[in-house]
This record gives C-alpha cells, structure tokens and sequence, in this order.
C-alpha cells in the first residue's frame, strides 16, 4: 500500500520501520519540527525523522499540519492510508477524509480506557494488570475512532513506563503491518467504541513527578516506576535536589515522622511515609548520572534521621 506516515517520538519509530521492511510504499514521513534539546539548545530532529533518513525517506516537518499550505503538499503525495503513531498535532477533518482507507491510529492503550496523551504513565499509576495498543480509524474526536484490532500485554511489577513504552511499540508496529495487511483483503471489522466509564489519560507534567512523602509508600512507588525516565521522581534530601531512579515499598513502620531515613543498608536508603517504606535502591544527584544507591553511599554519607522533604518549584 501507499502510505503517508505521522509520528515524531521514539514510540512511533519501530512502525515506520516495519511498515517499511513489509514492502509498503512510504511516500511521505510527516514529523514534528526540529527543537532545541538540552543545555546547549541544539535544534535536534525527532527520532522518526531520523529514522526516515535512514531508510531514505522523504521528510515534511510543517509547524501546523492544518494549514492550507500545509494540506496542500499532503494532497501532493499518493497514498491510500495515513498510518499516525504519536504524531503531535491534531489533524482536521480535510486531513482524515483524504486517503481512500482515512487516517489510522496507533494508540497505546486498551480504547476505550485510557484515551488521551499519556496512557502509559496512567495504567502504571492506576496499578493495572494489564495494558495493550488499539489500532482505530480516527475521527474528529480525542481518540474516539472506531476499534479495528487490539493486542494485549501484561504489566509487570517491575515495569516502569519506559520499559511498558518498549513493549507497546513493538506491539503496535507488529498490529499496524497485521492491520494494513487485513485492510488490504477486507477482513477488518470497525468496532465503534463503547460509552460508559473510563479514564482519560491527561498529560503529565514536569511538576507532577515531585514526591510527597506523607502519601502511602506503595503509591510512591507505582509513581517512581511510572514516571521513569521522563518526568523522573524528586525530592530534596537534607535540602539538596535528587532523583528517585528506583524504589519498592515494605510495609514495616520505624515511628518515625515521613521523609525520616529510618534506616540504610549497603543497597538502600529507608524512608518513612504516610504508611510503610519507601525502599530507595537508586538514585540521582545534580550533575551525576543515575546510579545504584550502592555507589551513592561509596561517595556521601546517609545517617538514620536526614531528612527528605518535597521539592517545591
């Protein structure tokens, strides 16, 4: 088929690389424009215009899709489907209406739950069992499309939102070149989605990973793997900022007041919370990289009675 493909992050990265490997004509690579990363403020590209440039793809990188001019150079390039993974921009009803096949979504959740920016993050933070990606026809709605095939994955204990990113893309790169091949023969059913309950997942923000030690330490574990790597978990330790990198909970109680470091062995740093201890197996300080609390404490001293307290932008 002849696709015109959308997406900027890496999520996006392993589909347009099957979709590709799969034989189908990519005509156009649609991305964000380049944006400055860092202290140094370079304009770097995103990972899927990277990788287009790897398989020699041809690139457009519009600040706002939706306008005319815009539309007008999609309208210049062939294509029977849009394929949109994480893209950026919302697309408008011009847009969705132009291939033959419209314009189909990669979603990275179990529609009709979880619609929004941030699904990932959100099934973590919610302590589901499970999650898994959607491909749906978008409409004009906030992923309200129709459902045309879903593949499921099992949320580990251990997972943080990197790792489930990790799954979830190469879920979803495997279902779109599975979908495309069924669009192909007409064996795709649209399933519209149904009404009642369920969690929108809004974005997160940089402020949202700062951690209040006076909640329950279970949760601020589940926040700690849920907002690994990016917004990342922090507090201040005896008035210095620190990334929480890894944590689990134990329900034991020192009688301590929360944030108190109640204890520290060779491989972790004890904190009392709301309820339980929060168990600190890795962390990072300003200017270091993240690193096993192990060789935290080769280099700085944790006495029972520091201190950690939320960090207040």
């Amino acid at each position: 088929m002849k696709i015109i493909f959308m997406g900027t992050p890496d999520f996006a990265v392993l589909a347009l690389r099957k979709l590709h490997e799969a034989g189908h004509e990519i005509t156009l690579v649609v991305t964000q424009p380049d944006k400055p990363k860092g202290r140094s403020k370079l304009y770097l590209p995103s990972p899927v215009k990277e990788e287009a440039l790897r398989l020699g793809l041809e690139v457009f990188q519009p600040d706002r899709i939706k306008k005319e001019e815009n539309v007008e150079v999609l309208k210049k390039y062939p294509a029977d489907v849009f394929v949109v993974a994480a893209f950026g921009q919302i697309l408008s009803k011009e847009i969705l209406d132009m291939p033959r096949y419209g314009c189909i979504n990669i979603h990275a959740s179990l529609l009709p739950m979880y619609r929004g920016a941030a699904p990932i993050q959100w099934a973590i933070l919610n302590k589901e069992e499970k999650s898994g990606v959607t491909i749906m026809q978008m409409d004009e709605g906030l992923d309200t499309g129709d459902m045309l095939l879903k593949g499921e994955t099992v949320i580990e204990k251990d997972d943080t939102a990197d790792s489930l990113h990790d799954k979830l893309s190469e879920l979803g790169a495997n279902l779109i070149v599975d979908a495309l091949s069924k669009l192909e023969k007409g064996e795709l059913i649209a399933v519209p989605q149904p009404e009642g309950p369920l969690f929108y997942a809004k974005m997160i923000k940089k402020d949202d990973g700062a951690l209040d030690f006076k909640e329950n330490a279970e949760d601020l574990a589940v926040k700690v793997r849920a907002f690994w790597s990016w917004p990342a978990t922090f507090a201040l330790l005896n008035g210095n900022f620190v990334k929480v990198c890894s944590a689990f909970s134990v329900e034991e109680e020192s009688g301590m007041n929360p944030g108190d470091v109640c204890r520290v062995d060779k491989d972790a740093i004890y904190v009392q919370t709301g309820k339980g201890e929060l168990v600190i197996t890795k962390i990072q300080i300003q200017g270091k990289k993240a690193m096993p609390v192990k060789d935290f404490l080769l280099g700085k001293k944790i006495n029972v009675g520091d201190r950690f307290t939320k960090f207040e932008n």
